[in-house]
């Protein structure tokens, strides 16, 4: 099913995201982390990509998994930084072959090596040629592309930056997903500018909870996201107690799902990091909300 055919309908909808395992001993317990969650039935599951495409296998082989043996709809991530044009259209087939009908497309993060590696022998430097290069394989993928509420770490302003999303989505992207955000109120700031900016392309909000108050710095660091003084609050008040965070994490993500159905907002995509219990504490508490 492609996901366009999902964002048609007015029913209210949650998504998952997981993560493949960095190692193969690691496969088997990620892989029943993604299988419990699959077995919530959510509208779909996206499987993301490693740095440098490292866990590519297992990105195909975890969506396939979720898609034959659940049911549910897979949104595979593929990331082009730093590959061969030969690399990214082997990965390309093996999608294909796979049977993935939903593709998002990203550069993918720099690590350190590539940060600082020569940037001018590089095929693909951002995700809009990635995306050129999977409209040109001939295959029919509904692409998805990743945009900012706030602004890119490496834009200069939120201007040039809605430029560049708007180069995406005209070169074939179907949706967009949000990086993590933290208030509400940048997001809809954010879909006037976009929309004014002529992006009419559904886009589906992203949303982290954060039930570790380690995780507050990394998910910062990753996206450069506002934190709001009642979510400072909260990490303060309960981040030294592991059940009282995660609790509290969890209501405030949930009370960011609610604020966007009010507002709205059909399809909410949440980053759920493997963990099942997360992934069904939040289906409970919106279990009257979605019907």
């Amino acid at each position: 099913m492609k996901l366009t055919e999902l964002f048609k309908n007015d029913t209210l909808s949650l998504s998952f995201e997981v993560f493949p395992p960095k190692t193969d001993t690691a496969f088997e317990s990620v892989k029943v982390a993604t299988e419990e969650i699959a077995a919530l039935h959510p509208s779909f599951m996206s499987v993301t990509y490693g740095a440098g495409g490292g866990t590519s296998q297992y990105t195909l082989e975890i969506a396939k998994n979720i898609k034959k043996n659940y049911g549910v709809p897979t949104l595979a991530h593929l990331t082009c930084v730093s590959s061969t044009r030969q690399t990214v259209r082997e990965r390309i087939g093996q999608m294909r072959e796979a049977g993935i009908e939903n593709v998002m497309a990203l550069r993918g993060d720099l690590t350190p090596e590539l940060v600082s590696s020569d940037r001018s022998r590089w095929v693909y430097r951002h995700a809009v040629d990635l995306i050129h290069e999977l409209k040109e394989s001939g295959a029919d993928f509904c692409i998805g592309g990743a945009c900012y509420p706030e602004i890119h770490p490496e834009s200069s302003d939120q201007r040039e930056d809605i430029r560049y999303l708007k180069e995406k989505v005209d070169a074939g992207c179907s949706f967009l997903t949000t990086q993590m955000f933290f208030d509400n109120n940048l997001l809809y700031n954010f879909l006037y500018k976009i929309r004014e900016a002529g992006i009419t392309v559904p886009v589906i909000p992203g949303v982290m909870p954060i039930t570790n108050g380690n995780q507050v710095a990394r998910a910062i660091e990753l996206s450069g996201s506002f934190m709001p003084q009642r979510f400072k609050s909260l990490v303060d008040k309960f981040g030294h107690s592991p059940d009282a965070m995660k609790q509290a994490g969890i209501a405030y993500a949930t009370d960011q799902i609610i604020d966007l159905f009010a507002n709205g907002i059909k399809n909410v995509h949440v980053y759920s990091m493997n963990k099942p219990d997360v992934a069904k504490k939040i289906l409970e508490n919106l279990s009257d909300i979605l019907g």
